[in-house]
């Protein structure tokens, strides 16, 4: 079924991963999606008529609000945007410097509050005000459990949670709901590689993939679903319930 059959979709942090997935479920369901990336995606990747690909380093403000408001040109407005884009920048405590730290809040949580602002400015000018938007963010189950290491990436994504629910009232007016995603474990690479214990360890018998995102994804967007708002949702596997004692 085409879903999203004429939805104008932009995704931040497309080319790989779970951006990439996001992008293949929105273009498979019908819809016209633009991403963006610092890296081009490679040559087999969404050879369509339906999907746009915009080079861009999302720290960059100016490179991507040109972005944005090229789609606006082009397109007259944008239905759904996917906010996907993130960077680990996993280090010792002892070793990080305040210049890595700003780099993954930069990369990971600024970009969703300049995108957001833009579609909000732009539906402020919007008259008749369409009746149809969403935001997605993609954040972690970091944001409330952590390894050493990882402070830059926690507080970002614990940023994309609280910054998700005053989105979402903000944005209320122009009928856009703004929810989140936490995901757990998701491979991205060598899906096959992973052990029987890697699987076996999730309450759900095996380790995530892209896909499970982007299903997600899709239903947050579904028109129908325009009560579900502010929200986290977890998609974990079920891990982030489960007592770990060691």
């Amino acid at each position: 079924m085409k879903t999203m059959s004429g939805k104008r979709v932009f995704v931040t942090g497309g080319s790989q991963g779970i951006g990439r997935g996001i992008v293949e479920a929105f273009v498979s369901a019908g819809a016209n999606v633009a991403f963006c990336d610092i890296n081009e995606p490679d040559s087999s990747f969404l050879s369509s008529e339906n999907s746009l690909f915009y080079k861009v380093d999302v720290t960059n403000e100016k490179a991507l609000t040109e972005v944005m408001k090229q789609l606006f040109a082009n397109w007259g407005d944008i239905d759904i945007l996917i906010n996907n884009v993130g960077i680990g920048g996993f280090s010792s405590l002892l070793d990080v410097t305040v210049e890595q730290f700003d780099r993954v809040i930069a990369t990971n949580l600024r970009p969703v509050f300049i995108t957001s602002r833009l579609l909000a400015l732009h539906r402020s000018e919007m008259e008749p005000l369409p009746r149809y938007g969403r935001i997605v963010n993609i954040a972690s189950t970091r944001y409330l459990m952590s390894e050493p290491g990882t402070e830059g990436y926690a507080a970002s994504k614990g940023g994309i949670v609280s910054l998700t629910h005053a989105l979402a009232v903000s944005l209320s007016k122009y009928h856009i709901t703004v929810n989140c995603i936490s995901p757990g474990w998701i491979e991205t690479k060598d899906y096959d590689s992973l052990t029987v214990a890697d699987h076996e360890q999730h309450p759900s018998g095996r380790v995530g993939t892209p896909q499970d995102i982007a299903r997600a994804c899709l239903f947050l967007c579904d028109p129908d679903n325009n009560f579900i708002n502010g929200q986290n949702m977890v998609i974990d596997g079920g891990m982030t319930k489960k007592m770990i004692y060691v």
